[in-house]
Formats: C-alpha cells, sequence, structure tokens
C-alpha cells in the first residue's frame, strides 16, 4: 500500500508540475534574437598599415652619386669694384643673396667662394651670376682635388644665372637634370654646396612653396625650400629624391635660417643654348604692363571670367602699342595657345626671339579681338639695373618697389 501510495503520489507531482509549466510558458511573450544594425558604409583612404614603417629615399645614395659633380668656385677681381647684382647689399626683412657684403675697401681686390656642378662631361657648370659676376679668375675644384681655370662662357643677370667651363683631358662626373614644372610642395630635396667653406656639405628638406616672387615679379619663379643652406651655397645644386637636380640654390632669407631659394632648373635649361652660343641672353617684349585680375575688377569691367592677362598699361610706341593693345584689354591667347595668367603671358612672349611675330588675341569690355606684330627685345631689368649702381638706402627704395611692377 505504502509503495503504491509513493509511486502514485510521484507521478500526480510529475503531471501537475508540467501543466503548471505549461501554463507559465504561454503567458510569456518569446523573446527572438535581434541583430544590431550595421553601420553605415563609408568610403576610406588606403592607409598604411600600422607597424609598416612608410618607404623614405635614401638620402645617402643621392649624395654619392652627385657629390662627384658638384664644384668649389673660387672668383677672384683685382683693383676694382665688382659689379654686383644688388650691390652687395642685405635686404632688411626680406631675402638675400648668398655673396656676403663686409667692409672691405671697394677699391682693393677681392675673393668669393662659391659653389657650382658639371652638367656635362666635356667641363660645363651652371652656377649663379652673382658668383662669377665682375670676376677676373675663376678657379674650380673638384672632389679629387684637382683645381682648374675656369672661363665664363655666358650669364643671365635676369635669373642669376651663369655657366662656366673648364678643360678636362678626361670626361668629367656630370649631374642629370630633372624638371621642375612637376615638382610639389612637401617632396623631399637635398642640397649640395660649400657653406662658409665646409665643402661638400649635404643637407636635407623639403619644397616648402613653389613660384616665389623675390627680385623681380616677372621673371622671378623661386623654389623655397626649408634645407639648410647658407653663404657659400650660391650655386650649389638643390636635387630631389630620385637624384635630379631641380633648382640652382641663389638666396635666402635675412629673418630666417630655414628658408632657401633655388631658381628652377627649367629656367636655367631654356636659356642654356643663348648662354653656350651667344653668351647673353636675349629675351621677348611688348611694352605692357600687367595687373591680377581680381573679382572686384572682374565685376568692373564685366569679364566673364579671370583667365588672362589684363593690360594696365601700355608704353607708347612700344610693339604692344602698335600692335593696337589697349588698356584694359585682356589677352587671353598668343598664336592660339590659351593664356591663363601673367605669369604665362611673360613666359611666352619672353621665350620668344626679338623681331619674331607674335599674334595676340584680346578680349574685355568691347568684343574680343586679334592683332599682330614684331616681338621687341627686352632691356635688362630696370629694377637690377638700379640696384647695381645703386648705394645705401636708395638701393633699397628701389628693391621696395619691385612688387609693384609686372610687365613684358
Amino acid at each position: 500500500m505504502t509503495r503504491r501510495f509513493v509511486i502514485v503520489t510521484v507521478c500526480l507531482t510529475a503531471t501537475i508540475a508540467f501543466l503548471i509549466g505549461l501554463v507559465v510558458a504561454g503567458s510569456m511573450t518569446p523573446q527572438f534574437a535581434i541583430s544590431a544594425p550595421s553601420a553605415p558604409q563609408i568610403p576610406v583612404r588606403a592607409r598604411v598599415t600600422p607597424g609598416v614603417p612608410v618607404a623614405v629615399p635614401s638620402f645617402a645614395d643621392v649624395a654619392e652619386r652627385l657629390n662627384p659633380a658638384v664644384v668649389n668656385i673660387d672668383a677672384t677681381t683685382r683693383g676694382s669694384a665688382r659689379s654686383r647684382r644688388f650691390g652687395g647689399l642685405p635686404v632688411p626683412d626680406g631675402p638675400e643673396l648668398f655673396d656676403r657684403p663686409g667692409d672691405r675697401d671697394p677699391q682693393g681686390p677681392r675673393r668669393g667662394a662659391g659653389t657650382g656642378f658639371i652638367i656635362d662631361p666635356s667641363g660645363l657648370i651652371l652656377t649663379n651670376h652673382h658668383v662669377v659676376d665682375g670676376a677676373d679668375r675663376i678657379m674650380v675644384r673638384l672632389t679629387d682635388g684637382r683645381n682648374l681655370h675656369a672661363t665664363r662662357v655666358g650669364s643671365d643677370a635676369d635669373t642669376d644665372i651663369a655657366l662656366i667651363k673648364v678643360e678636362s683631358t678626361k670626361p668629367l662626373p656630370f649631374a642629370a637634370l630633372g624638371d621642375s614644372d612637376t615638382l610639389r610642395v612637401g617632396e623631399w630635396v637635398v642640397a649640395i654646396g660649400n657653406p662658409l667653406a665646409y665643402e661638400h656639405t649635404v643637407t636635407v628638406g623639403v619644397v616648402s612653396f613653389i613660384g616665389r616672387k623675390l627680385f623681380d615679379s616677372s621673371l622671378d619663379r623661386y623654389i623655397q625650400t626649408d634645407a639648410a643652406i647658407n653663404f657659400g651655397n650660391s650655386g650649389g645644386p638643390l636635387i630631389n629624391a630620385r637624384g635630379e637636380v631641380i633648382g640652382i640654390n641663389a638666396a635666402i632669407s635675412s629673418r630666417a635660417s630655414n628658408i632657401g631659394f633655388a631658381v628652377p632648373i627649367d629656367q636655367a635649361r631654356a636659356i642654356l643654348p643663348q648662354l653656350r652660343d651667344k653668351g647673353r641672353v636675349s629675351r621677348g617684349y611688348i611694352g605692357v604692363s600687367l595687373r591680377d585680375v581680381d573679382p572686384d575688377l572682374q565685376r568692373s569691367l564685366g569679364l566673364n571670367g579671370a583667365d588672362g592677362a589684363l593690360v594696365q598699361d601700355v608704353t607708347p610706341g612700344s610693339p604692344g602699342a602698335r600692335a593696337g593693345i589697349r588698356t584694359y584689354d585682356l589677352i587671353v591667347a598668343v598664336d592660339g595657345k590659351a593664356v591663363s595668367g601673367n605669369d604665362q603671358l611673360i613666359q611666352l612672349i619672353a621665350a620668344r626671339q626679338p623681331g619674331t611675330v607674335a599674334s595676340l588675341r584680346a578680349a574685355a569690355v568691347k568684343p574680343a579681338r586679334s592683332g599682330a606684330g614684331a616681338v621687341g627685345a627686352r632691356a635688362r631689368s630696370r629694377i637690377r639695373r638700379t640696384l647695381q649702381a645703386a648705394r645705401g638706402d636708395a638701393g633699397r627704395r628701389h628693391l621696395a618697389r619691385r612688387a609693384d611692377e609686372s610687365g613684358v
């Protein structure tokens, strides 16, 4: 009896528990697993994998390849003062050339040092005009210790470029010229030179700015760099990470130690044939002064766009005046090639030989028209000619006005 009672009790208990479970389960809302909403897809730029180093150019390889082509230049004059590019004057709060001013007797012998680089196995060397300007004797020291006498082949004061030559019994190592027009701000550059007589000093930096105007707002297109350069670097190469020369170091800021300027190598390449064949550079000239087109001027003149070079003034009797160019004309094309701004027009006209005919298309408030005329010869920069003859404050006043003048 007792055993049967126990079995029945267990069965009833299990049945009641099962029924209670069903009731409880039926009164509850089932919970479903819900996935979290996916984040919106945002395109991202490819980036360097953390921990993987970014490739940096081997400046040691660049220096090893280019150093043999870099030379030290020693320029000496006799008893007369050298005709310096700016009278040897430092410019307050502005750029100055590497030619160090001093208290030496202007009528006494003078000796200056600079840098250059070989561009041809026959011994052609590029340097700055102000390094060899007025020198009676130019000596070049090579990396192998040889001292060779150099002769001046050609020089251009307006761009501060000079070409000299040494004679050697065997081919000389030379530097490859790059393309400065493709240079970008932020690119690595290397400067090699002889600062303060420390020969073959190598410094590294980046391109800080391209197209800086310093002395002549018409022709200047300096490359600005923070690579350390000092007196004695003048005429030395500014080199890209591929080991190509993209500039000629020429000037430094008088207020900072990390602001230097180099002449673009493409500017030097463009005049090399004239320097080699004629010893000087002739540039085209049409006799107009230009100004930039700002939004206010664009609205007041009713111009459709800001492209082109706006004529501010025309010199009477100049080639431009004879071709019919007038004040407020907007020159938009030269020989069918579109002109985007003042700099491009200056480059196109300056690159022409005097006497050649150029076809200009101008548009302004009146309907567009075309004209053609013979290109004249551009005189040596008036600003630079004045400064070379100037002394003291008068030279500084002339330099201060340089930014207001732009013409072709």
